[in-house]
C-alpha cells in the first residue's frame, strides 16, 4: 500500500474534498475578485480539523505529519481549489512552525526541537497567545522575511531590532508578505547586529503596535484570493517575550522550515498540473472540431499522455522526498530538486492545458485560466528555481 494511500489518508482526502465542494467552490470566484478569503473560512477549516493538520495536538493542532499536510494541499487543488487558496488559508504553515519548534513540540511541518542557545522567556506563552488561537481559526498569522532590496538573500536582511530593556525597537520594511493585510501578527525576521550581518532573530509583531504600518495591497498576476502586503516598522517596540528561541538563531530556524515550505510549493505545483490534466481531458472529450471530438485525434491524445506523465512523475518524486524529510533525513538537495521538477512539470502542463482549451481558456470564466496565472509564482516563492539549482549544484560538489 502506498504511504499516501492508507485508510486514514483516504478519509483525509474525502474530508478535504467535501470541504472544498461545500465551502470553497460556490465562493472562490468572488474571493478572487475581492482579493482575499473571509476570516470565517479559517474558523470553518479549524472546526473540522483541517487547519491543524501537521501540528501536534499538544499545541492545539490535529496531529499528523508532513505527508498528511501534503495530502490536504493536493486534494484541495485537485477538488477545484487553487494554490492561491492554499496560500491564503494555510499561511500559518509558515508563520507558526518556528514557535512550535522553539517550544520543544514536534510538528510534521518542521524539524522540531529547540533551536539552541538560551530559551526565550516567552516560548510557552507564544503557544498560548498565537499558536492555539491560530489553529482554532480565530487569529491569522503571516511570515515576514523578504525585503524590498533583498529578494532571496535571507542573510542580507536589514530590518533591525535593538534591545532596549524588556523590548526590542524594530526598524525596517518587508514586502511580498502573504496574508499581510489580514494577519493579526507577523513572525518577523530581524537583524540584532548591524544590517546585513546575518545575525537573525525571529520576533512576533502584533498588528496595531505604534509604528507598525501595513502598506498598500499589492496587485499580482495570480493568487488573487491571497492578500499580499508591504510592511513598515518605525521604532516599533516589541516585548522580549515575543522573541522566538534565542537571539541570533533565526537564520537556522528559517532554513529548517524551508524544507516543508518548498515541499508544499512542490505539492501545489504537481497538484495544479494534475488538475489541469483532468480539465484538459474533460474538455477534449466534450469539445468537437470538424465534426469530431478533440480527443479522437492522435496529436491531442499524445499531448494529453505527455502532460499526464509529467504530472504523475513529479507527484511520485515529491512524495518520495517528503517521506524522507518526514523520517528526518537531511535531503536539502533532493528537496530543491523536487521543487524544480514539480514546477517544471506544472509550467508545461498549465501552458498546454490552456492551449487545448483555445479561446475559452483565456477567459476568467475558465478554471484553467486561474491555474495558468497562479502557477507562475511557484518557481519564485520559497526560493527561486535559480536558487534551487545553486543548492543542487552545491550538493553535487560543484
Amino acid at each position: 500500500m502506498s504511504i499516501v494511500d492508507t485508510p486514514e489518508r483516504r478519509q483525509l482526502r474525502e474530508l478535504t474534498r467535501a470541504f472544498v465542494t461545500r465551502e470553497v467552490l460556490p465562493h472562490l470566484d468572488d474571493w478572487e475578485r475581492a482579493g482575499e478569503v473571509p476570516r470565517a473560512l479559517h474558523a470553518t477549516a479549524a472546526k473540522i480539523g483541517l487547519l491543524g493538520i501537521g501540528f501536534p495536538e499538544s499545541v492545539g493542532g490535529s496531529g499528523g505529519d508532513l505527508l498528511d499536510s501534503i495530502i490536504v494541499t493536493e486534494e484541495l487543488i485537485r477538488s477545484g481549489g487553487s494554490s492561491g487558496l492554499v496560500a491564503a488559508l494555510f499561511t500559518h504553515g509558515i508563520a507558526l512552525p518556528h514557535m512550535v519548534a522553539a517550544a520543544g513540540a514536534h510538528t510534521g511541518g518542521s524539524l522540531g526541537g529547540r533551536l539552541g542557545g538560551t530559551a526565550s522567556p516567552g516560548e510557552d506563552g507564544l503557544i498560548e497567545r498565537y499558536v492555539r488561537p491560530t489553529l482554532a481559526g480565530t487569529m491569522i498569522g503571516a511570515l515576514a522575511i523578504t525585503e524590498p532590496d533583498g529578494g532571496s538573500d535571507v542573510a542580507g536582511i536589514r530590518t533591525t531590532a535593538r534591545r532596549d530593556g524588556d523590548h526590542y525597537v524594530v526598524n525596517g520594511s518587508k514586502t511580498y508578505i502573504t496574508s499581510g493585510h489580514r494577519a493579526d501578527f507577523v513572525t518577523t525576521a530581524v537583524c540584532t547586529d548591524f544590517p546585513g550581518s546575518g545575525e537573525l532573530t525571529l520576533l512576533v509583531v502584533d498588528k496595531g503596535l505604534p509604528g507598525f504600518t501595513v502598506g498598500r495591497r499589492l496587485e499580482k498576476l495570480g493568487w488573487h484570493c491571497s492578500d499580499t502586503a508591504e510592511l513598515s516598522f518605525v521604532d516599533v517596540r516589541v516585548p522580549v517575550t515575543n522573541r522566538i528561541g534565542a537571539e541570533d538563531t533565526g537564520f537556522l530556524a528559517i532554513m529548517q522550515n524551508f524544507a516543508a515550505e518548498r515541499l508544499s510549493l512542490a505539492t501545489q505545483a504537481y497538484a495544479t498540473a494534475q488538475r489541469c490534466v483532468e480539465l484538459a481531458v474533460r474538455w477534449c472529450r466534450d469539445r468537437e472540431t470538424f465534426g469530431r471530438p478533440l480527443a479522437s485525434r492522435q496529436l491531442i491524445r499524445h499531448r494529453l499522455a505527455e502532460m499526464h506523465t509529467r504530472a504523475e512523475a513529479a507527484r511520485s518524486y515529491v512524495h518520495e522526498v517528503a517521506n524522507r524529510v518526514a523520517a528526518g533525513e537531511p535531503v536539502v538537495t533532493e528537496v530543491a530538486m523536487a521543487k524544480n521538477v514539480a514546477v517544471a512539470a506544472c509550467d508545461h502542463v498549465v501552458d498546454q492545458a490552456l492551449q487545448l482549451h483555445g479561446g475559452f481558456g483565456y477567459l476568467r470564466d475558465a478554471e484553467v485560466e486561474r491555474h495558468y496565472r497562479d502557477a507562475r509564482i511557484l518557481g519564485i516563492g520559497g526560493g527561486t528555481t535559480e536558487i534551487m539549482n545553486e543548492i543542487i549544484a552545491k550538493g553535487m560538489g560543484l
